[in-house]
């Protein structure tokens, strides 16, 4: 074992995969890419990591609702585009070519090119570590799309794309909550 600087740790644990989420702050819609996501148990719980230094921080704040898009690594380039530009003066939907569709339990829209998309509603802010967390009201899936690997960001610019899927629900059915 070599030593690692500390400072580089974080790269050895990835995330959830990388998504799209979109706000409504009361005038326009926006979107951001978020690289840090976490699944809170079996439920639908969610939380993702963002603060000031993100243009719709203040959407989410307000307005507590958003939705979270799940690309796929057919969109890599346009999901980094995304994250390298503001909201503040960039259409993103219109730059980066995404269809925005009408959610039906928030205001802010689905992304049609994701692979999913989840409408949530904001039920804390954990200032000190800079954590939204998430209730998802809505879920959907694009059952028709071909690709459906995402993308995990490792944090210094390079990805991991999801691979072969291998199953052991026998073996853990004993261990699952119900319904999973």
């Amino acid at each position: 074992m070599q030593p690692l600087n500390l400072s580089k740790a974080f790269t050895l644990i990835e995330p959830g995969p990388m998504v799209l989420v979109t706000t409504h702050d009361g005038k326009k819609d926006n979107i951001m890419t978020i690289s840090w996501t976490m699944v809170m148990d079996f439920t639908p719980v969610f939380a993702i990591t963002t603060g000031e230094w993100n243009y719709s921080f203040a959407a989410l704040r307000k307005n507590r609702e958003c939705v979270i898009g799940i690309p796929t690594v057919d969109l890599l380039d346009k999901v980094v585009g995304i994250g390298t530009c503001s909201g503040a003066d960039t259409d993103k939907f219109s730059k980066f070519e995404l269809t925005p569709v009408q959610a039906r339990l928030v205001r802010p829209p689905l992304i049609k090119e994701c692979l999913a998309n989840i409408e949530c509603k904001v039920i804390d802010i954990i200032k000190k570590h800079n954590i939204v967390v998430l209730e998802a009201v809505a879920a959907y899936i694009d059952t028709t799309r071909k690709e459906k690997r995402t993308v995990h960001a490792v944090g210094d610019g390079t990805f991991i794309v999801d691979g072969r899927k291998i199953d052991r629900k026998k073996m853990m059915a004993s261990k699952l909550p119900p319904g999973v």
